[in-house]
């Protein structure tokens, strides 16, 4: 057996939710790549939303999905993913995050804990059973470890009749490593839409 990395890991739990014709997010589209992995994974009939404050990571997601001509399968939103329930309404069975600031970009525009935890809510009450939001969490920038303890706090008191949460990390890596909390529907909730 071989330990996956953290993003290995991430793609592993989303493949394993998500299948061809449902809904995804990415709730930070950043360069692009986890929404042209969720574009391949939902396939023709499915779709994604993706979601990012800053024009730069819009047209890099962009022209990601269109050298790979899948742009017909997502839809890349210049919003904050607190917002997403102002987009989505149909059921999904996976979304991802990559907490942090966009690479190569400026520093310091963050995620924060407050809009993170505001898209977590939206999104679980849409998450199908069984669904997952994975989120991988770079917390060695200004204002990461204040999400990073905002977001745990948060996922660590959903109540475990309705949700599983995991979190995988490595214990001995060095400069704070990134890591992964999923979460899982298990059980339906009293927010789920009719």
């Amino acid at each position: 057996m071989k330990l996956q990395r953290v993003l290995q890991y991430a793609k592993f739990l989303l493949a394993e939710s998500i299948e061809e014709g449902e809904i995804a997010v990415d709730a930070t589209a950043g360069n692009g790549h986890d929404t042209l992995y969720l574009a391949e994974i939902v396939g023709e009939n499915g779709h994604v939303y993706s979601f990012d404050i800053q024009q730069e990571a819009i047209d890099a997601t962009t022209n990601r999905l269109i050298d790979h001509q899948l742009d017909k399968r997502a839809t890349v939103i210049l919003d904050g993913h607190q917002h997403v329930a102002k987009y989505v309404t149909e059921t999904i069975a996976g979304a991802v995050f990559n907490l942090g600031y966009l690479p190569g970009a400026n520093h310091e525009i963050i995620t924060t804990g407050e809009t993170t935890i505001q898209a977590i809510e939206s999104l679980l009450s849409l998450l199908k059973l069984n669904g997952i939001i994975v989120l991988v969490i770079y917390h060695g920038h200004e204002g990461g470890k204040t999400e990073r303890d905002a977001v745990l706090n948060y996922v660590s008191n959903l109540p475990q009749k309705y949700f599983q949460v995991l979190k995988y990390e490595f214990l001995n890596q060095k400069n704070d490593p990134p890591f992964i909390v999923a979460i899982e529907k298990t059980r339906k909730t009293h927010f789920d839409p009719k």
